[in-house]
């Protein structure tokens, strides 16, 4: 069996039979290869590792197939990443073969990327599991999802190329729960939904905005935990992942995260924006069983509650209630 990430070429051959007679190649594909997604095998095909063993004008993922024709398949060698490995300390809540949930503090970027070469959390968990080389892609190792630099809180990470693809399926389907903790400016006192398409922002690059006629479908679910006329405490339920979603929607209906400078949330009270990536459920890709986690919010967001005379709830008893 082919495998995405093995460390030496592998070569195939598939005659496609009666059953997937004028099916696309790449449907075609993944039926032949379980252990690859769709988007792989269309990339092999685009980088013509896939050869027709018959007269055919072009290779295209949506070329249809039929019933005898053969393809040969070259799966190239998998490209380690080179980012390097860091010591930096993890705050690890689960670990297994499959999969490693990690507590991220405030203020430590996710991965490498233009003005943070180095110091991410993907370096610390390079030197963690050094096995994690590969796994989803060479520039982001095994990252099922992200989080701002300056919000803290609960991420999977993938350690195997099998559990990358289980929860980035589950992430797709919107069956990876995600649950936040946050702090907006005002008072908000009810259960409620923001629906609004975001996109990049017209003239701030770095932005994202609510973008009616651009954007992607983006929908926020939000409930009220207590409340004052300076400030709210929040937990929002995400049903789509966008970028900066949740700080887009809460000020989008004027209620921005407590310190988010970029979206409206300025405050002298805090140093970050008070958004914390409170709790994480979702199938276990190896057992099927459903694993949920959660993380208690840091010192700084608790501080930031009695600042704005706001009470803590028993974190371990909060959590989202379908209605």
């Amino acid at each position: 069996m082919l495998e995405p990430s093995a460390h030496k070429i592998q070569t195939a051959e598939f005659t496609v039979p009666l059953e997937e007679d004028a099916k696309r190649l790449d449907v075609f594909l993944v039926s032949q290869m379980p252990g690859f997604s769709r988007t792989q095998v269309q990339a092999l095909i685009e980088a013509d590792y896939v050869e027709a063993l018959f007269k055919v004008k072009a290779v295209k993922s949506n070329l249809v197939v039929s019933k005898g024709q053969s393809f040969r398949i070259t799966v190239p060698a998998s490209q380690k990443t080179d980012i390097p490995p860091e010591n930096i300390e993890l705050d690890i809540v689960y670990e297994d073969r499959s999969i490693i949930v990690i507590n991220k503090p405030a203020g430590l970027v996710v991965h490498p990327g233009a003005g943070n070469p180095s110091h991410t959390l993907i370096n610390a968990l390079v030197a963690h599991c050094p096995n994690i080389k590969g796994v989803g892609g060479v520039k982001r190792p095994g990252l099922v999802h992200r989080l701002d630099k300056d919000t803290s809180g609960l991420l999977v990470v993938a350690k195997t190329d099998m559990a990358y693809r289980q929860l980035v399926k589950q992430l797709k389907v919107r069956s990876l729960s995600r649950e936040y903790l946050g702090i907006v400016k005002g008072s908000l006192r009810e259960k409620g939904t923001v629906n609004a398409a975001i996109g990049r922002h017209a003239l701030a690059r770095k932005k994202m905005a609510v973008q009616a006629e651009r954007g992607k479908k983006s929908i926020t679910h939000f409930l009220s935990l207590a409340n004052n006329a300076e400030a709210s405490l929040m937990l929002m339920k995400l049903e789509t992942g966008r970028t900066h979603q949740i700080r887009v929607h809460m000020s989008y209906i004027h209620h921005p995260i407590l310190g988010d400078s970029i979206y409206g949330g300025e405050s002298s009270l805090v140093e970050r924006q008070m958004l914390h990536a409170f709790r994480l459920s979702f199938k276990h890709p190896q057992t099927g069983i459903t694993r949920s986690f959660y993380a208690a919010p840091p010192k700084d967001f608790v501080e930031a509650l009695a600042k704005v005379e706001l009470t803590a709830p028993k974190w371990h008893f909060v959590r989202w209630k379908e209605s």
